[in-house]
């Protein structure tokens, strides 16, 4: 069977754990290539396009995070990609917990960047139906223009900025409303955390003002067995802003989950 999915899978099987990672919104799987170019010399790593998204199929609507779930264990089951280490920004931090509340058996690890597990507010409710009804209306170049320097800060790279544009701009409208449509209606994971049993990997940007420094010590603290990483000089795609910085400390966890033991609870910051 065609996987329903586009995606990146690169690097061969070997005895390290696969590496999955889950872009965010208005985003696609072009994110990850540092990440990408870097794990895939010793591990399978595979990035998918979300439906909606890249070069993904678009179904217009509203699309729940336990779709981008489904849709992501369907491709998984297509690679033959049986346990992983799963890792997320953004929206797609929250579709890996969604992941891990559906198929916590095959999660060998978890990575949270720059993302955050409560559900919506009422007025997040309002405003993100909003924003759907004008991304529909407008298309994607606009809102792209205003957020720029809130996705990566004002200081990151040209490169960096031209890179992120281009998948904001390229994302179809109709993709990104089902999505926050979707989005808006999405569970409170909090409790979920508490309940974790795999290591875990929270990051963020020093400066993101989406999901903030203290979102990520909030879940750092319900996690058990977890270590958090601020990565200093970006906002909110440390990722690509600073990703030597990011591999760093991905690395470090995913060495501590090919090794196969428990980390200590609450473990120090990297």
């Amino acid at each position: 069977m065609t996987p329903f999915l586009a995606y990146e899978d690169k690097g061969a099987d070997s005895s390290s754990v696969p590496l999955v990672l889950v872009h965010g919104h208005p985003f696609d799987r072009t994110m990850w290539a540092p990440q990408i170019g870097t794990f895939s010399a010793a591990r399978r790593v595979v990035a998918p396009d979300l439906r909606g998204y890249g070069a993904s199929p678009v179904v217009p609507g509203i699309t729940p995070l336990s779709v981008f779930a489904a849709d992501i264990e369907a491709l998984l089951d297509d690679l033959g990609v049986d346990t992983f280490v799963l890792g997320g920004l953004s929206m797609g931090g929250q579709i890996v917990m969604e992941c891990y509340a559906r198929f916590p058996d095959r999660i060998r690890g978890l990575v949270l960047a720059d993302t955050f597990p409560a559900a919506e507010t009422e007025d997040g409710r309002r405003a993100r139906a909003a924003m759907a009804d004008r991304l529909l209306r407008e298309g994607m170049r606009r809102y792209a223009d205003e957020v720029l320097e809130l996705m990566v800060a004002p200081y990151a790279s040209a490169e960096v900025k031209a890179h992120v544009h281009g998948m904001m701009t390229a994302t179809p409208p109709e993709g990104a409303a089902a999505a926050l449509r979707g989005r808006a209606e999405r569970p409170d994971y909090r409790e979920l955390l508490t309940r974790v049993t795999v290591p875990a990997l929270v990051v963020v940007g020093a400066d993101d003002t989406y999901t903030p420094v203290p979102d990520a010590e909030a879940m750092h603290a319900a996690l058990p067995h977890s270590t958090l990483r601020v990565i200093e000089g970006a906002a909110h795609m440390p990722n690509l802003e600073r990703p030597e910085e990011f591999d760093e400390a991905l690395a470090a966890f995913l060495e501590h989950v090919d090794g196969s033991s428990q980390p200590s609870p609450h473990g120090p910051r990297l």
